[in-house]
């Protein structure tokens, strides 16, 4: 059996293990577990690293378990928390489950011949559970001044709204899920961020208490960008492996937009690209940056896992059109599904005089410029563009005839922000 730990820290996933992690992963097969918070319907990107990793270790034989928490995301994990979250209503967690169980099936094979992922809703355990019993079975076992020294719990009571009786459980409530994943299917393996390293070696000790058996600790680093901004975010807000959310056109376009100093590495992180083909790929960003091969690489790779081909061919057209010289030449309907997420805003035919509105004016009226001295200066420069043409004269008017079949104009500032005039 391949050790697939080695996989892993070549791909930079490793921040931290427990020590004879390595060893267990190369002379046995294990069963691994990641837990998904329901808090949402749709996972976001964020979401990818635990549930790719463990593809890796089901690619690698060994039996991988997704628990999404039924049960914990009633409380909320306070780790890398400022304050409480809201808790979610029963029918809330039922629906946001549903929607994850089908978004991992996109990652992990349930239906895998010798090494099967399984899904898990840790409610089917701790909503059984009465309290005395959990104090008396698990609560005993932790110590106040144990749980104070994890960073998870210490640094929330640094903070001025502290921290609830309620939040402070979770730790005991992830590790007794690691207790009975042990139990239920000899699970020894926890993974998650680094920032879940206190609650999963809360449930080592405990199992070590409880059973007498030695478990696992993975985390994977905390991912930020090389511009210091939080991972995963954008000016629409989150980016969401449902498509109904985040449109594949803009999924695909968020990896497209990748820094050149990030993209190597979520190649590693992100796909199942071998070692050879991202360090051919680290070339041409070392070589040719400009080209962005690596970035349109990158896209192509998740956008396919998470979407699918179709999505993958629809949103490379897309971005072929969004910078190409042939929008006009596209309907109105296909101009609305590429830029489905962009701001915009409708212009009464009423107020379209009839030699044409002028292009200052509406750069100034849609607040692509703060002012009318800021959008004029922005012509002048270049730097606007009407259905992918370049407008450079101030005194330029757009007409109905102008616009995509009489009724949408994209307006365009620089290379990136759109703004779409609709006609009524």
């Amino acid at each position: 059996m391949s050790n697939v730990f080695e996989e892993l820290t070549w791909r930079g996933l490793v921040y931290d293990a427990t020590r004879e992690l390595s060893e267990a992963l190369a002379a046995q097969r294990v069963t691994a577990y990641s837990g998904f918070d329901p808090t949402g319907p749709s996972l976001h990107v964020g979401h990818l690293l635990p549930a790719l990793t463990l593809a890796r270790l089901q690619r690698h034989g060994h039996h991988p378990i997704a628990v999404v928490g039924g049960g914990t995301g009633m409380i909320g994990d306070p780790s890398g928390k400022s304050q409480e979250r809201r808790l979610l209503s029963p029918e809330d967690l039922e629906r946001n489950v549903a929607g994850i169980h089908e978004q991992l099936a996109r990652f992990v094979d349930f239906g895998r011949g010798g090494n099967p992922a399984r899904i898990v809703n840790n409610a089917e355990w701790l909503g059984t559970f009465d309290l005395l019993g959990f104090l008396r079975d698990t609560g005993k076992h932790f110590t106040v001044n144990y749980m104070l020294q994890k960073e998870s719990i210490s640094r929330r009571l640094e903070t001025e709204e502290g921290l609830s009786f309620t939040e402070f459980s979770y730790l005991l409530l992830q590790a007794r899920d690691f207790v009975e994943l042990h139990d239920r299917f000899g699970c020894t393996l926890q993974i998650g961020g680094s920032d879940q390293w206190g609650n999963i070696t809360a449930g080592i000790d405990l199992i070590r208490k409880l059973r007498g058996a030695q478990a696992h600790a993975l985390v994977m680093p905390l991912l930020t960008t090389a511009s210091g901004a939080k991972f995963g975010k954008t000016e629409a807000g989150a980016v969401w492996l449902d498509a109904t959310r985040t449109a594949p056109f803009s999924f695909y376009q968020f990896w497209l937009n990748t820094d050149d100093r990030d993209v190597v590495t979520y190649l590693k992180f992100f796909t199942f690209m071998d070692r050879e083909a991202i360090e051919e790929l680290q070339q041409t960003v070392e070589r040719a940056a400009e080209r962005r091969e690596a970035q349109r690489v990158l896209a192509q790779e998740v956008t396919r896992l998470v979407h699918g081909e179709e999505h993958v061919r629809k949103a490379e057209r897309a971005s072929s059109v969004l910078f190409g010289e042939d929008i006009a030449t596209l309907s109105v309907d296909e101009v609305l599904a590429i830029f489905h997420d962009v701001p915009s805003t409708e212009l009464p035919g009423h107020e379209l005089p009839s030699e044409g509105i002028g292009v200052v004016d509406l750069v100034a009226r849609v607040k692509l410029a703060a002012s009318k001295s800021d959008a004029r200066r922005l012509v002048q420069s270049g730097g606007v563009y009407v259905n992918n043409r370049r407008i450079g004269d101030p005194q330029a008017k757009l007409s109905r005839a102008d616009a995509i079949e009489g009724r949408l104009f994209v307006l365009r500032k620089g290379q990136r922000q759109n703004h779409l005039v609709r006609l009524t």
